[in-house]
């Protein structure tokens, strides 16, 4: 009689407690201090563009993805970080878009979660830079009424919404590229700027990503090399011409780099497996937002840098996947047409 008690299977015989679940949520919980922040910064428009992006991405998972993919948390992430990335005053049939394109052809259709190439956030917000360039672009005024909306958040679809002149401001960022302006660096930390939601609060932000790190939800190399590309590529840029081109502190805590950096190029699905591949991913990265800030024609381009190197994930883990042990490296044509 065979013991009950005796089973086979296959490996790993040790589990861990952490899921692909548990691992999502507590990424959502560290996301709520900065969206939090958001509301404080902006008011209730913050809370309806999060929740018109996180609708848009659960829709096409409830619908398209795999049976029991709505609980694990991969489209509330999607649809929060992508909320993050838009202005305040962005209609909410835009955010609504823009969570249903990232979820349904940034990821599903790749296959789903674990499958997609591209991070599915920035592939929506991506799709609303293209599609609706003036509304992302459209930045309201940091103060005033607090419960004011910041925008027409609920112009009709396909509708033009209307602007109020004198709302707007322009970024840190666009100032400096456009006016040659330099904004406070206190200002850039606590996030008191306009701007995307995301882009409140960068200490916030960093501590979160901290907290990450210390979980090992995210592979902390990518961040650190994204931050010390940047620094060193603009501190160099900053020492040559110091009118031209802005110090390192304002390069790290003004857009969307801390947010990127840490909620978005760490991505376990769209970044590499090895950690030489991740500081490559992360130098690529820093690199490209530091050349497109300041002589691209826009300027953000965090967005852009991430998704260049998503689609060379491929390539680095190629070139810096390790020999596997006792296995030799294949003869080179030349050598077997010697032999």
């Amino acid at each position: 009689m065979s013991d009950p008690k005796l089973r086979i299977s296959a490996s790993p015989y040790l589990l861990g407690g952490d899921s692909t679940p548990r691992i999502m949520w507590t990424v959502v919980a560290t996301l709520v201090p900065i969206v939090a922040a958001s509301v404080w910064f902006f008011g209730p428009s913050a809370l309806l563009i999060q929740g018109a992006a996180v609708l848009g991405a659960l829709l096409p998972e409830r619908f398209a993805g795999r049976r029991g993919t709505l609980g694990d948390g991969s489209a509330v992430i999607t649809g929060v970080l992508l909320g993050l990335t838009l202005p305040p005053g962005m209609p909410l049939w835009m955010a609504f878009l823009g969570g249903f394109f990232g979820v349904a052809f940034g990821k599903i259709i790749f296959g789903g979660l674990g499958q997609n190439v591209f991070n599915p956030a920035l592939l929506g917000r991506a799709f609303l830079q293209a599609a609706f360039p003036v509304p992302i672009t459209t930045w309201p005024a940091t103060g005033g009424d607090w419960w004011a909306l910041r925008g027409d958040n609920f112009a009709l679809p396909l509708m033009s919404p209307q602007v109020v002149d004198g709302s707007t401001g322009a970024t840190p960022l666009g100032l400096h590229k456009f006016e040659n302006t330099s904004s406070e660096i206190g200002d850039l930390l606590i996030g008191s700027t306009s701007g995307s939601l995301g882009e409140t609060c960068g200490v916030l932000i960093l501590l979160c990503g901290l907290f990450l790190a210390w979980k090992n939800y995210l592979n902390w190399r990518i961040p650190a090399s994204i931050f010390l590309t940047v620094i060193v590529f603009s501190g160099v840029l900053n020492l040559v011409d110091g009118e031209r081109y802005p110090g390192p502190l304002f390069m790290l805590f003004s857009g969307g780099l801390m947010l990127g950096a840490i909620y978005m190029a760490t991505d376990m699905v769209t970044s590499p497996t090895t950690h030489p591949g991740c500081w490559i991913f992360g130098a690529g990265i820093g690199f490209l937002v530091v050349v497109i800030r300041m002589w691209g024609g826009l300027p953000e381009g965090v967005m852009y840098a991430i998704l260049f190197m998503n689609a060379f994930v491929p390539f680095i883990n190629r070139v810096t996947r390790p020999r596997v042990f006792g296995a030799r490296k294949p003869p080179t044509p030349s050598a077997e047409a010697k032999a």
